[in-house]
């Protein structure tokens, strides 16, 4: 099929989609993990920063964890931006990216401004994730391309879409604006610590909201642009990656949840270096030298310098070395720690072929740490920790983290945790959404 004709089959998938029970429990722990990330990036400095700045109006959407409600476009775009800022967004290794932030907070704005049911919700955050990973399977974008932004937004209009109940031929007119709404960003601007790369999942959300507006006023098309946007300028696309197991497989329960601040790629390399801190041997004062074996996709975080969090973040000696030496990747971890700095200037990074072999089932990494008496431990890990297919977390484990990094609100992920057991049960969402406000201190008195 072309790519017109493969939107087409997936507009009228959307716009009758119903999902097994194992399909929407793992729903409710991805909705547990988006709300409780947002809270956790809006709590930051710079986000709180960022809102007073914006002065966005009052509205029907509440910005999570940030005590207030503002209008829809608002809220999809400071809570996308936020729930990205620290690299703890939950992701999938098959869609090369995350399709739960490019459209989640797009169809929670939305579905508060509706006070959409309970089932509609369910129903749009799913045609978001799924639509997203179908997209991401799709394109292979070109060397040096950043995934922020750009085949997720056609995962957003697919929920806004499905929430706004739109039928089959203009929820593919929607899917397909948003395929042709791409952003075309540099992976350096993360490596560099340019947060227009947060801003990027900002916009996947309002853009989302404008493809499945002009659908709804007839406005939309499906003329297959995706194959040309995502295809000929950003890299290659196969549209038949669109309607592959097209109702019997469900990305969404083969997606990773992150213990780690730092970006996916580099976690393989934490959980390898925390495994060995636990072995005979192992004398974090004593390391002289690590090397990290990665994949082709990981080879290039190998900055021994980072400007700001963002930076350090995407900086697998960073992360490498602060594992190392403190035992944990966290959101607060210290980027001035002159020890960390050392360290991370003897960490070497390469890519290694029986590695990048095994992709993309699994993102593999191979550790050795040498000490100063010339001893050396290795470790190799298949996945990260947190990965459906190695270690994955249990709903118990994601609120003990998100409690651990919001120790201020410990309510807050109390709400979102039971609006993630009870969203699809609701007769109305609105109320529900907007308790997730919550809100710091300094913002609710």
């Amino acid at each position: 099929m072309t790519a017109a004709e493969s939107t087409e089959a997936l507009g009228a998938w959307v716009s009758g989609l119903d999902a097994p029970d194992e399909v929407r429990e793992r729903l409710s722990l991805v909705l547990l993990d988006v709300l409780g990330v947002t809270a956790v990036g809006a709590a930051q400095p710079e986000q709180r920063a960022l809102r007073d700045a914006w002065r966005a109006p009052g509205g029907p959407a509440p910005l999570v964890g940030a005590g207030r409600c503002v209008s829809t476009d608002a809220a999809a775009f400071l809570n996308g931006m936020a729930l990205v800022s620290l690299e703890l967004d939950e992701g999938n290794k098959y869609a090369k990216g995350h399709p739960a932030a490019h459209g989640f907070p797009a169809v929670l704005a939305l579905a508060a401004e509706l006070d959409s049911s309970g089932a509609d919700t369910a129903a749009a955050l799913l045609a978001a994730y799924e639509v997203a990973s179908r997209f991401g399977r799709a394109t292979s974008l070109k060397p040096g391309a950043h995934p922020h932004g750009s085949w997720g937004v056609a995962g957003a209009a697919a929920g806004c879409a499905r929430l706004l109940r739109l039928g089959p031929s203009r929820t593919a007119a929607a899917i397909d604006t948003g395929a042709g709404m791409a952003i075309a960003g540099h992976f350096d601007s993360a490596t560099t610590g340019n947060p227009v790369r947060n801003a990027w999942m900002g916009a996947s959300g309002t853009s989302g909201l404008a493809a499945a507006r002009m659908a709804a006023a007839g406005m939309a098309r499906n003329t297959g642009t995706a194959a040309l946007s995502l295809g000929t300028l950003l890299g290659s696309f196969d549209a038949a990656e669109l309607t592959a197991e097209l109702g019997t497989r469900w990305d969404i329960q083969r997606g990773y949840f992150k213990r780690h601040a730092s970006c996916s790629f580099t976690h393989p390399a934490a959980d390898a270096v925390l495994a060995l801190r636990g072995e005979d041997g192992f004398r974090a004062e004593g390391v002289v030298e690590i090397l990290v074996e990665t994949h082709a996709l990981g080879a290039g975080l190998s900055g021994t310098t980072w400007s700001n969090r963002l930076s350090a973040m995407f900086s697998t000696p960073f992360v490498a070395a602060t594992a190392a030496l403190t035992g944990q990747v966290a959101p607060d971890s210290d980027l001035d720690d002159r020890a960390v700095q050392a360290l991370a200037r003897r960490v070497r990074l390469v890519a290694a072929d029986d590695l990048t072999a095994r992709l993309p089932a699994e993102r593999a990494t191979r550790v050795t740490v040498t000490f100063d008496d010339g001893t050396t431990l290795t470790r190799e890990v298949p996945n990260p920790v947190g990965d459906a297919d190695h270690h994955p977390l249990s709903e118990h484990d994601l609120i003990a983290y998100l409690k651990t990094w919001l120790p201020a609100q410990p309510g807050l992920v109390d709400r979102a945790v039971a609006v993630s057991h009870e969203l699809p049960g609701l007769a109305r969402v609105g109320d529900a959404l907007r308790g997730l406000a919550g809100g710091v201190e300094e913002e609710l008195n």
